[in-house]
C-alpha cells in the first residue's frame, strides 16, 4: 500500500470503514469519520480520465471550514471564478457576478490538485491513504465482517477486513449496486468537450452558458489558462461531424473560445452528464455517498459541493450509527432524499425558463409529463 501523505501511520489488517473513491465525497467522509476517531482506509483508485472544467462555488467555504480543511487547498493552483455569464431563454446575454456574494468568489478547479489535496488532509487527519488503489471483490461474513481485496499499483494485492464500506465510487456506484441498490437514471444527457489551446490574452474567469435548440454550451478558462469548450445534449441528437458546425453557430461561445475565428484543433472526448439517483443509499454494512448516491447535470454547478455535503453527512451517520444512535442511517437518507427533491425542483425550472424550441426533442424531453420523462430516462427515446 501506497500512502498520499507521510505519517498516516502502519497499514492495519482491520478497520471501522474501508473508503472506495478518493474524490471529495470520499475525503469528506474519510475526514469526518477520522476526527470522530475510527480508524479508516481511504482507497482511490485512480482509474479514468481526470475531470477537467469543475467549478466550485463561493459557499462551499463554510463546508470545508466544517470539515477543518486548510485554507490552502484552494489558495494555490486553482482559478478565481468571479461570476457566470448565460444565455438562456432569450438571445440576451445575462451576468450574475460573485462580487455581490458574501462568501467571495468561486474557483474553476484544478481537479487532480483538488482531490489530492483533500487525501492529503485526509491523511494529516489520521486516515490511511492508498493511492492508485481499488476495492474488489467484497464479502461480508455471517459476523458482519467485510473481507475485502484491494489491488494496489504496482505493489499487487493485498487483503483487509472493516465493518463498514463507503461507496464513492462515482456514477456507477461500484459497490452499491453488485450489493443489491437499484440505479434510476433520470436522463441521458452526454459531455461533447474539448479543451483549447491557452490564450495569453484570455483575462475573463466568468463562466458561460448558452442554449441552443438541440442542446447548451458551456465553456470557462482553466487554471492552466487553456478553455474548455463542452455541448450537452442527448446521444442521438449528434453525430461526430456535428460539434464543429454546432460550435461555430453560436452567438456567444464561439467568439470566446475561438476568438481569431479557428475552428476546434480535433474531435471532442466524450462522457456520461446524466442525472441519477440509488433507490437505497445505504444497506447491509455499506452505504453511498456523492455521485454513487446522487448525480447531478453540470447545469446545476452543485456536484462538488454536493459530493463534500454527501461524504460529511456519510461519515456522520457511521459514526452515529457504530456509537448506538438509533435511525442514524434513515436521517442520512432523508438528507439525501431532500437534496434530490430540491435539485429535481430546479432542473425541471431551469429547463422550463427555455421556450423558444419547446418542439424539439432536447427541449420536450425535459419539460414534458413526469411519464414522458421516464421514457426517455429508461433509453426508450422518441424520434428526433
Amino acid at each position: 500500500m501506497t500512502s498520499a501523505t507521510a505519517g498516516c501511520g502502519t497499514p492495519r489488517d482491520h478497520y471501522d470503514v474501508v473508503i472506495a473513491g478518493g474524490g471529495p465525497a470520499g475525503c469528506a467522509a474519510a475526514l469526518t469519520l477520522s476526527r470522530a476517531g475510527r480508524t479508516v482506509l481511504l482507497a482511490d483508485a485512480a482509474t479514468g480520465p481526470p475531470k477537467t472544467g469543475e467549478a466550485l462555488v463561493p459557499v462551499a467555504r463554510l463546508l470545508l471550514r466544517d470539515l477543518q480543511v486548510p485554507d490552502t487547498v484552494l489558495t494555490a493552483g486553482h482559478l478565481p471564478c468571479h461570476g457566470n455569464h448565460s444565455a438562456w431563454g432569450s438571445t440576451t446575454l445575462h451576468t450574475v457576478d460573485f462580487i455581490r456574494d458574501p462568501y467571495g468568489h468561486g474557483w474553476h478547479l484544478d481537479r487532480p490538485l483538488f482531490d489530492r489535496s483533500l487525501r492529503i488532509a485526509a491523511g494529516a487527519a489520521g486516515a490511511d491513504v492508498a493511492e492508485h488503489t481499488a476495492v474488489r471483490r467484497p464479502v461480508r461474513d455471517s459476523d458482519g465482517i467485510w473481507r475485502l481485496t484491494l489491488h494496489a499499483a504496482p505493489a499487487g494485492p493485498f487483503a483487509v477486513t472493516c465493518r463498514w464500506i463507503v461507496d464513492a465510487t462515482g456514477r456507477r456506484a461500484a459497490i452499491a449496486v453488485p450489493a443489491g441498490a437499484r440505479r434510476h437514471i433520470e436522463d441521458r444527457l452526454t459531455s461533447h468537450h474539448l479543451v483549447l489551446g491557452a490564450l495569453p490574452e484570455a483575462t475573463d474567469s466568468h463562466s458561460l452558458v448558452e442554449s441552443t435548440p438541440d442542446g447548451w454550451w458551456y465553456t470557462t478558462l482553466l487554471p492552466s489558462r487553456r478553455r474548455l469548450v463542452a455541448y450537452f445534449t442527448d446521444p442521438d441528437l449528434i453525430t461526430p461531424a456535428d460539434f464543429r458546425r454546432r460550435l461555430l453557430a453560436t452567438r456567444y461561445v464561439a467568439p470566446t473560445a475561438l476568438p481569431h475565428g479557428l475552428g476546434p484543433p480535433g474531435p471532442p472526448r466524450r462522457a456520461p452528464a446524466h442525472s441519477a439517483y440509488l433507490g437505497q443509499v445505504h444497506g447491509d454494512g455499506w452505504i453511498a455517498a456523492g455521485d454513487a448516491a446522487l448525480a447531478f447535470d453540470p447545469l446545476s454547478s452543485q456536484g462538488i459541493l454536493t459530493a463534500l455535503y454527501s461524504g460529511l453527512c456519510t461519515g456522520q451517520a457511521i459514526d452515529a450509527h457504530l456509537r448506538g444512535v438509533p435511525g442514524a442511517l434513515d436521517a442520512y437518507s432523508a438528507k439525501i432524499i431532500a437534496a434530490r427533491t430540491a435539485y429535481q425542483h430546479a432542473h425541471r425550472a431551469a429547463h422550463a425558463q427555455e421556450a423558444r424550441w419547446s418542439d424539439r426533442p432536447f427541449w420536450s424531453r425535459r419539460q414534458g409529463t413526469a411519464a414522458e420523462r421516464a421514457v426517455h430516462a429508461s433509453g426508450t427515446l422518441p424520434p428526433p
